[in-house]
């Protein structure tokens, strides 16, 4: 099928288009390229996709609705997975107009394409952020996610909401799905392990945050690739248990759903550090710092949801997907 990706030359985007081209789909990727991060990891991860056939690409915002609606026009697509937003909960708290203007503006852009294309299903990332300051482990998508704790946080609930209401009005079948810690080859050097494997390999301390007591639900990119595709190829339908008089946030009476996908297997900050350092050769000089504002101390996915509809089952420890990572991360730069 012909599957358009925001954020094709992002962390995720890029995996997805490859596993998506590797079994046959036609691919559009849209991605502005800015330069949240260095721009040179995008355009490397783009280089990869570039000389297959059935992928093209076009650059541009989510903001710029011309832009978007043309490519909506041009390529014709079936379905589509929004990935591209402004990233970072620590950026968030200085720079909140990136954030409503990418992930709130540019979503309703996304939204209005879709439902005057007759898209098929929409798959969009939400994230595990919109927990907040909830502490019952492990976030269920039964929780009420009311209270966030970032204006990143904020966004992704506010995704869900509207895609709610475009479900409901227009029928366009949706799926929110709520990442939670990615890491892998190709990732983002504002995350934790990027930062960690520069800085150690450099010999210069690393900071690590609530003195590294927090747990973080760690997703190899595989696993979670593997489950955007099998979302992507299940449309929802209203949800035939759904009951208006006793409501949960996951499913509708409209063709709506929200996911949690994760590893289901919280690991403590220092264990993956401890990991990390083995598969460098190298140990930390550790700088220990108090939590971060806009940060939550756990997080930790309840996958059963995922599991009973669409098959999903994370399956790498971290002990294989830090030493893959590394393995690209020494390729990459050369160390």
């Amino acid at each position: 099928m012909r599957v358009l990706v925001t954020g094709a030359a992002g962390f995720i985007g890029a995996k997805l288009s490859e596993v998506l081209l590797a079994r046959g789909d036609e691919v559009l990727g849209f991605d502005d390229l800015n330069a949240y991060y260095d721009p040179r990891l995008k355009q490397a991860r783009l280089a990869r996709l570039l000389p297959h056939a059935n992928f093209q690409f076009t650059r541009g915002s989510l903001e710029d609705r011309v832009a978007l609606d043309g490519a909506f026009a041009a390529f014709e697509p079936q379905r589509v997975v929004n990935l591209a937003a402004q990233a970072g909960v620590r950026y968030s708290l200085d720079n909140p107009q990136a954030y409503v203007d990418s992930n709130v503006v540019g979503f309703l852009n996304i939204l209005e394409a879709c439902r005057h294309r007759k898209i098929e299903h929409l798959v969009y990332a939400s994230s595990s952020s919109v927990y907040g300051a909830n502490r019952k482990l492990p976030f269920s998508v039964d929780d009420s996610v009311d209270h966030p704790v970032s204006m990143y946080a904020a966004t992704k609930k506010a995704n869900e909401l509207m895609a709610h209401t475009y479900s409901h009005l227009f029928g366009l079948p949706t799926t929110g799905l709520r990442f939670f810690t990615v890491y892998g080859p190709w990732g983002r050097p504002d995350m934790a392990l990027f930062l960690f494997t520069r800085r150690i390999l450099a010999g210069e301390p690393i900071d690590v945050f609530n003195h590294g007591r927090h747990s973080r639900d760690f997703t190899f990119i595989d696993d979670i690739v593997e489950g955007v595709v099998r979302t992507l190829d299940r449309i929802p339908a209203p949800d035939p248990h759904h009951d208006p008089k006793a409501p949960t946030p996951a499913s509708s009476n409209a063709p709506y759903r929200v996911y949690n996908i994760g590893n289901h297997q919280p690991v403590e900050l220092l264990r993956y550090i401890e990991v990390l350092e083995r598969c460098l050769g190298r140990k930390a000089e550790r700088r220990l710092l108090p939590m971060q504002p806009g940060d939550v101390p756990d997080t930790w996915a309840d996958v059963e949801a995922l599991r009973r509809d669409v098959g999903y089952s994370p399956s790498t420890p971290i002990e294989v997907g830090v030493a893959r990572f590394v393995d690209w991360y020494r390729e990459y730069h050369g160390v």
